[in-house]
């Protein structure tokens, strides 16, 4: 489906992003990893996905946090791969503070990798997609882009202006072959939440896997957390050759959580 295609992802050494990632190189495109592991870590993910789809990857290091390495990062990628015709910004950083305890640093970080990366991205991509008439730009937002939750300002805030930035730029591009849209998912148990829960578990002395099903249970009416590869395939289909007339749409996959 998407063969001839390069995509760069975001935040995806691990977790909903190499979900996302393994999907699209599945589906045919050729993917640049991106993440902070270690240099050998990400290259093995890219090698391993080179392997199993028979697609061109490579790894990417660079500090989103840094608006100038992104410039030089996307001229790295579309040197190796070619130029990049599907970007999904999934990279994020979380800080569990009440606002009073959150510090200057921590809110200047979730603003420039969260968000800024998004723009920066998008602004030296864009012009490429819409002189081949075809580009797909896709933001993980979340659950939390349209409702609030206590102790992660900087997380809540820049996911609900991902969203208003996904609508600005699909109707920029609105006619030109590019679209832009958001996916929002709830609960999705990768490693870091899992991390989290295992060790909520264990401080009240109960088994993991009962902890996690009473907290998927509490969020999603479907009793289940979101799949990564469910959220994996919808963003193939955004990319794909059946998605032309959906732009500035952001996607809930969250269990019924918003509905509820």
């Amino acid at each position: 489906m998407l063969k001839g295609r390069t995509a760069l992802v975001t935040g995806s050494t691990d977790g909903l992003g190499l979900a996302i990632a393994e999907a699209l190189a599945k589906a045919g495109a050729n993917v640049a990893i991106h993440g902070l592991a270690e240099h050998t870590t990400g290259q093995a993910v890219a090698a391993r996905l080179a392997e199993q789809h028979s697609v061109e990857t490579l790894f990417d290091g660079t500090n989103l946090a840094d608006g100038a390495a992104i410039t030089a990062m996307i001229e790295r990628i579309q040197s190796g791969l070619g130029a990049l015709d599907i970007v999904v910004h999934n990279a994020v950083v979380r800080h569990f503070h009440p606002v009073e305890e959150y510090s200057p640093e921590e809110w200047d970080q979730a603003l420039a990798v969260n968000l800024t990366a998004a723009f920066h991205i998008a602004r030296l991509t864009l012009p490429g997609m819409k002189a081949r008439a075809f580009g797909r730009i896709i933001h993980l937002s979340s659950i939390y882009g349209s409702r609030g939750i206590a102790d992660r300002i900087g997380y809540v805030t820049t996911k609900t202006a991902l969203l208003g930035m996904t609508r600005a730029i699909a109707l920029e591009v609105a006619g030109t072959g590019v679209t832009c849209n958001a996916l929002c998912p709830g609960s999705v148990l990768t490693p870091a939440i899992r991390d989290r829960l295992e060790k909520a578990a264990a401080a009240e002395g109960r088994a993991f896997a009962d902890y996690a099903r009473e907290y998927a249970a509490k969020r999603h009416p479907t009793g289940e957390f979101v799949a990564p590869e469910d959220v994996g395939a919808m963003a193939v289909f955004l990319c794909g050759p059946h998605s032309s007339g959906v732009t500035g749409a952001s996607f809930q996959m969250d269990g019924g959580w918003q509905a509820a």
